[in-house]
This record gives C-alpha cells, structure tokens and sequence, in this order.
C-alpha cells in the first residue's frame, strides 16, 4: 500500500506497519487498510479496565505514523459496544485512590479520546446495545456512528455521583447534539434511544444489527479507497475550526485546500474525469 512518506524518505523509520499488532485488551484485525478494533469482553458487555484503557490510547496514538492503516470500524463483540469502566475492576479501586492518582486516571481516559480526534484516520463506530459511560464517550469521539434500533446510549456519569464532565463529555456532546440536549443528558444521566440519536444527529445511520457490522465496514472501505491524505486534513480541520473565527476558518481552509492540490491523488481525479473513469487514489 503506497505511502504519503516513500521508502526512500530518511523520515520512513519513523513510520512502521501496523496490521500485526497483538493487543492484550481488545481484537484486532485488518483487511484492504480498515482496522477493526472489537471490545471484547462480551459476557460483560465489553466493559473497559485499566489496562485496556492504556492499550487503546497508546493503539491510537500510534496510528500517526501508521503505514498500512487508512481507517478504523470501532465495535463490540456479542451484542453490546461498551458498559464504560468496569464496576469491579476500575470504580472500586477509584474509591480508594489518592486525589493525584485519579487524577493520573482521569487524563489517561482523556486521553484516549485526544488520540481518537488526533489520528488522521477516520473512526467509523458500529454501536449495538448498551453504550454507557466511557463507550458512549468512545463513540462520540469517533468521526461516524452506526447504530441498530435497539441500542440506548447513556452518559450516565451523574448516575455514580459524578459530573457529567468526563473525557470531553461538555465540549463534545453540545457541538453533536446541541446545548439543550446535552444538558438534559449530562445531568440527567438518562439513556438516549436509538431513533432520539439519529434524529438528533448523533448516529448517521441506523441498521438491524445482522446488517451493522457489514454496514460499518462498507463505509470505511469506501474511506479507506478514497483520497486518504485528503481525509485526514478534513479531519484536522474539523477539530481545529471549533475553536477559529469565521475568518480564521475560511484562512485556514484556503490554506488546508491548497495543499490538498499539491497531492497526486487531486491530479489522479481531474485526469480520471477527463477520460470518463473513476479515479484510483492512493493517499499521496
């Protein structure tokens, strides 16, 4: 699979493969450059513990300077995404924490979610069933989000006497769904129905569940085929504009789409229309 980085570039050691990977706390595979990451702790509805934590943010950090990668499908196995953090394994040993010890916790899972927004990849998210707590922060820090009519996302934080303020919840649900919605959510810690999240935009698309994961994979091989350079500037620019004036945004793109006219791939698209083809992009 070609690389914006050649093998010749004295940078190309800094890059390296990522399909091999073994993580401990999650499956992994990957096919045609799409990752696919599965919580997999089914009989637990795929809770997240410490270490799993840890393996994902270090997981998702490394997809800057991936090869092989070009987008990821996030799901869980069985029939739930995610429970958020493990009641036994990780809220029990909160409990008897020092304050700079949670407070080591709180910005690792924080972490997390930076890593997901910072990756050039785009994260499309199958999400089946429950989505709780940390998952549905998992969720909403994906860039896409299938869901089935029967999965009920909740951030129901407040739910164990904490605020609703947790891995980006304040910053990211409002600018998703709206400031009113999300307040009711954060504070109320209730669960958000299927057809209320796609109505509301927090899922793009929902589908029975037999139909999700293949639904979620077609999309993200649609993505990975695609001008995957150009993606990833999308990407930037869509976290990096929340915080520009209109003005530094429209700065911002001009400059961001200039680049993008440098690439092969832009070059690949004109000649393809020309000739009445469609075009075969490589990510350079």
């Amino acid at each position: 699979m070609k690389h914006p980085i050649p093998d010749h570039n004295p940078m190309r050691g800094q890059y390296s493969a990522m399909a091999d990977a073994r993580p401990s706390h999650f499956a992994l595979s990957v096919a045609d450059g799409v990752a696919t990451v599965t919580l997999n702790r089914p009989e637990r509805k795929n809770p997240l513990t410490f270490e799993s934590y840890a393996e994902l943010r270090d997981w998702f950090l490394a997809l800057q300077t991936s090869t092989d990668i070009k987008a990821v499908v996030l799901t869980g196995a069985g029939d739930n995404f995610c429970s958020g953090g493990d009641v036994h394994e990780i809220i029990g040993p909160l409990t008897k924490m020092t304050m700079p010890e949670l407070l080591a916790f709180t910005r690792m899972t924080g972490a997390l979610v930076s890593a997901m927004r910072a990756c050039p990849q785009p994260i499309v998210a199958a999400i089946d069933g429950v989505c709780a707590g940390a998952g549905a922060m998992m969720a909403l820090a994906s860039d896409l989000r299938l869901g089935t009519p029967t999965t009920n996302t909740a951030f129901l934080f407040t739910r164990v006497g904490l605020a609703g303020a947790d891995m980006g919840a304040c910053a990211l649900l409002p600018r998703m769904i709206g400031q009113g919605r999300a307040s009711e959510l954060l504070f109320t810690g209730r669960a958000m129905t299927a057809t209320e999240g796609h109505a509301w935009g927090f899922f793009n698309a929902l589908h029975d569940s037999a139909a999700l994961l293949p639904a979620a994979h077609k999309l993200a091989t649609q993505l990975a085929q695609g001008p995957t350079f150009a993606h990833g500037m999308t990407k930037t620019m869509l976290h990096q504009e929340w915080a520009m004036t209109l003005d530094q945004a429209i700065e911002a793109e001009a400059q961001a789409q200039a680049i993008c006219m440098q690439t092969q791939d832009f070059k690949r698209a004109y000649e393809a229309f020309a000739a009445k083809q469609r075009p075969v992009f490589e990510g350079d």
